[in-house]
């Protein structure tokens, strides 16, 4: 564990023959055809026409890998040398696919460019370690055949992607990180701001104690996102209703509803009753009108009618909750 984290047993770049040189970037291309058509895999159910793009991209690297292999052919023979980036100290690497999942389009663009700058420069050190003059010819071919990356996925994207079908993958990107994270984030939210308003007020007013009614503020909010990141997970595997993982959509649920159960339970940190419940009650207001500007930035919900249902609602249960306290 500690060779691979501070690169004991790897070799330095400067210590690689010209034959070792070859054979890393060998293995190289080879890694990033495959994570290139792994992009276009997870891709092509939801986005397909991108990923063509990452087929096309792949299908680049597979041709930089054979000419490598019919140069390493001629000057060095049939037998490469294992070699590969892990082996290399200080050599970049690569994050396999499931890594930087859900495949977005813009994370795995990104990805893709970060990938191309890391092959530029390293073509261009290995062309500057070489002295064989086909040899340098080929890798400096290479470094411009990366740097040339971008416009060929710009070529190809125009080809596979026109604008009509990249705004439609944008809204079906969009959409789908709505109902995976916004949407039972949201219900999180909403049922750790409002169901606890109840027992935290409660609590505050039949007993004036502020470290109890922190207590009971901390199991209402726990026990709430426990429950409602648990049942978020079962009602639904996204099979069938297309609302991506469960357990992502289990965890934005519990960690939202927690999140909006504390948020008035940790004034009551503060030993000042009214000063606490001051701002608790301040915490509650500006809470329920987030709430407000997420539904109608989200989920299209009209402003005022989201204020009505939410501030509303609300008040009635923070109302529930003196009242029950103070009888």
């Amino acid at each position: 564990m500690l060779s691979r984290v501070f690169g004991f047993g790897r070799r330095s770049f400067d210590s690689l023959s010209e034959q070792e040189i070859l054979a890393l970037a060998i293995s190289s291309e080879e890694d990033d055809g495959r994570i290139y058509r792994a992009y276009a895999d997870g891709l092509r159910e939801d986005f397909p026409q991108s990923a063509k793009v990452f087929d096309g991209m792949a299908d680049e690297e597979d041709g930089h890998r054979n000419q490598l292999i019919e140069l390493h052919r001629r000057r060095f023979g049939e037998r490469i040398p294992l070699i590969r980036r892990e082996h290399v100290r200080g050599y970049f690497e690569r994050k396999p696919d499931w890594l930087v999942r859900p495949l977005g389009i813009e994370k795995v663009r990104g990805q893709a460019e970060a990938m191309e700058r890391q092959a530029q420069r390293f073509y261009f050190e290995a062309a500057r370690r070489t002295e064989d003059a086909s040899t340098r010819k080929l890798l400096d071919e290479l470094a411009a055949a990366e740097s040339d990356h971008q416009s060929l996925a710009q070529r190809l994207g125009m080809e596979h992607v026109p604008e009509k079908v990249g705004r439609k993958e944008e809204a079906t990107e969009r959409r789908q990180f709505i109902l995976t994270y916004v949407q039972p984030g949201l219900a999180g939210l909403m049922d750790g701001s409002v169901s606890t308003l109840a027992p935290i007020f409660a609590a505050a007013f039949a007993t004036h104690d502020t470290w109890q009614t922190f207590l009971v503020g901390l199991a209402a909010s726990i026990g709430a996102g426990i429950s409602m990141g648990f049942t978020e997970v079962a009602s639904d595997d996204g099979r069938l209703s297309g609302r991506g993982s469960p357990v992502k959509r289990g965890l934005a649920t519990g960690i939202m509803t927690t999140v909006g159960g504390l948020g008035h339970a940790l004034p009551y940190l503060i030993p000042h009753f009214w000063t606490a419940t001051t701002l608790a009650a301040i915490v509650v207001f500006i809470e329920l009108w987030a709430i407000a500007y997420i539904q109608n930035r989200f989920m299209e919900t009209p402003f005022w009618r989201a204020t009505f249902q939410v501030v509303l609602g609300g008040a009635l249960v923070f109302a529930a909750g003196v009242l029950i306290g103070n009888a």
